[in-house]
């Protein structure tokens, strides 16, 4: 980069504002450790600013019409389409994130469906009425109403998209938000701030702080505790859900997780091979597997094992990791850091001690960059078995019957996605609720979800709540009662 590095404010109350002490911090690229940019860095005084900004003006978004809330994120999701916007997310993502193009690309596509069809969302927020089943005569209107001051919390990885979806059912239903960047890539966040105000968010509705990673942890436990923040949504690793919940759980606050994965994909004897091994190596390798859908086992039926363990090996071969910005031959990026880097790699380490076999992959970094891996013979117990790795890597395991598959599938705490390859749709059926995820996606990649569902954790390292109108509103009743009799008074 030349000239000035790109400075990135914080966004309270519909101003542009540094931090109240002016401190900043600096935002490095994966790739080239190359300082990309500065964000101001907020104070306890800049979060509660936001706070109150978010609460005032709930007074009034709460009660505004609900088509306008819908008729903004349309017209939101028009601005973003335009080439302005697609060259401000290109730029930020690959400087502050080292996506490759293509990735960056889905990203500004998918967040402009993502906005159209959370307005469509708004269909499902009318009011119900129903006769009362406990007074005869009396009626019960039963109405959904907005929380309140919502904090969300959105990761680095995607985004535009992970940031919209931390803010946009909120502000749909009626609520404020607040919202916490990453620390890694706080100008890419802040395009959604500036794309809201543009399509006319009022002032307050939307706020949004950047924060140290050495202040981050106090200053989250401090708006979390506000009593104006009456929701919490957090996207990213469950160490850190974990935490987020316990500070929650003090105040007994409702929280929504999508936390880690470790999809697994079945492939049965019947599968169509090719497609399974081509969706598997995507959902695998897209993004160097730092997406929480990314498949990570296989569980591969024996009579197939070898013609998908060959197919799998031929297109990981295929494709390397680098800087796809001056190496066109390098179809992934480096991983967020070299600290990630080594992590993934002591993983492999382990995995190997314990009797796993690397089929492709030298188990080696260049900095951050990891060149795709598979293994077979992971065994339960190794972290390369138990935890969400994010990074380029598969671990193939083989099967003879359906209820080995089930059992090996569900040896994990992630309950995110899954995928199954089968040519008998009715199968897979009955399989598919034996899966303990979000979703089964039959002949698909696990990179996949539904906007009016959401990614869909079941519990445990993946979490909890959905992204979508029922988790962002309550349901309260209003009751009119005919003339009665009371008790002690009549």
């Amino acid at each position: 980069m030349s000239g000035a590095l790109p400075f990135t404010p914080l966004f309270i109350n519909g101003q542009k504002v540094p931090s109240s002490d002016n401190e900043t911090f600096d935002i490095s690229n994966p790739y080239s450790h190359a300082i990309v940019g500065r964000s101001a860095s907020a104070t306890s005084a800049d979060c509660l600013a936001a706070i109150d900004a978010a609460h005032t003006a709930f007074k009034t978004w709460e009660y505004s019409p609900l088509q306008q809330r819908k008729d903004l994120l349309i017209k939101a999701a028009d601005i973003l389409s335009t080439g302005r916007y697609k060259q401000l997310i290109l730029q930020s993502m690959k400087e502050e994130t080292a996506a490759p193009i293509d990735f960056c690309m889905y990203n500004w596509g998918s967040s402009q469906l993502f906005l159209r069809d959370t307005a469509k969302l708004g269909d499902l927020m009318g009011d119900e009425r129903t006769a009362s089943d406990r007074v005869p005569g009396a009626e019960v209107l039963v109405q959904r109403r907005a929380m309140g001051v919502i904090f969300g919390i959105a990761p680095w990885n995607a985004p535009i998209s992970l940031t919209l979806r931390a803010i946009a059912v909120p502000i749909l239903c009626g609520n404020t938000v607040v919202l916490k960047s990453s620390e890694l890539s706080p100008r890419s966040q802040f395009i959604v701030a500036e794309l809201l105000h543009e399509a006319g968010l009022p002032e307050g509705v939307l706020n949004v702080v950047s924060i140290s990673r050495e202040d981050s942890p106090a200053l989250t436990a401090e708006i979390i505790a506000h009593p104006a923040v009456r929701k919490i949504n957090f996207t990213g690793s469950d160490r850190v859900g974990k935490i987020i919940a316990s500070e929650a759980a003090k105040y007994l606050k409702p929280c929504v997780f999508e936390l880690g994965g470790k999809a697994p994909s079945i492939v049965l004897n019947d599968a169509d091979i090719d497609a399974a091994a081509k969706g598997i190596v995507s959902g695998a390798l897209l993004y160097s597997g730092q997406i929480c859908m990314s498949t990570s086992r296989v569980l591969v039926q024996r009579g197939v094992s070898d013609a998908l363990t060959e197919k799998i090996c031929v297109l990981c071969k295929s494709l390397k990791a680098g800087d796809p910005y001056t190496d066109p031959t390098a179809k992934l990026s480096a991983l967020f850091s070299e600290r990630s880097a080594e992590n993934v790699l002591s993983m492999f380490h382990e995995a190997i001690g314990e009797g796993a076999q690397v089929l492709i992959g030298d188990v080696t970094r260049d900095g951050s960059v990891i060149q795709p891996h598979v293994f077979t013979g992971v065994k339960p117990g190794t972290r390369l078995w138990e935890r969400e790795v994010f990074g380029p890597e598969l671990s193939i395991t083989t099967f003879n019957t359906i209820d080995e598959a089930v059992e090996l599938t569900n040896m994990s705490d992630y309950t995110l996605t899954s995928s199954l390859w089968t040519s008998d749709l009715g199968a897979a059926e009955k399989l598919a609720p034996r899966i303990r995820a979000g979703y089964a996606n039959v002949n698909g990649s696990t990179i996949h979800s539904e906007t009016f569902l959401g990614i869909i954790g079941l519990g445990g390292s993946s979490g909890y709540g959905r992204f979508n109108i029922e988790d962002f509103t309550n349901r309260c009743l209003v009751v009119f009662h005919p003339p009665q009799q009371y008790p002690l008074t009549s």
